[in-house]
């Protein structure tokens, strides 16, 4: 069972920029309702997409400069990948469709 990765201030460019092909973090906060509608949906398609994509979290306001770096204004915010560069950008609570249809698309460039 592939695992969510927790990424922090201190670790997201390890983590994140410097993992070669495609990775979704999700920039998320305990207090969001809507982050947790999509919690469930990130976790499943961490182990549908195990090997393929590497799927973090991040908390917003444990990790506020992480989240200003990269313009996060609305959460959740889910930030795609490639090759350590920022390619892509979901905002909201959005069905998994969405977020498998952009891993599928970014994957597809490979």
């Amino acid at each position: 069972m592939a695992a969510v990765v927790e990424v922090t201030d201190a670790n997201f460019k390890e983590e994140v920029e410097g993992v070669p092909g495609v990775a979704m973090v999700d920039f998320w906060a305990a207090w969001c309702g809507p982050c947790r509608l999509v919690a469930p949906i990130v976790d499943e398609l961490a182990q549908e997409y195990d090997g393929q994509v590497k799927v973090a979290k991040l908390d917003v306001d444990a990790s506020q400069r992480t989240a200003m770096r990269f313009n996060i204004r609305s959460i959740p915010s889910i930030l795609f990948f490639k090759d350590g560069e920022h390619v892509d950008t979901v905002i909201g609570a959005v069905p998994k469709q969405a977020l498998e249809l952009k891993l599928k698309q970014h994957l597809g460039d490979s």
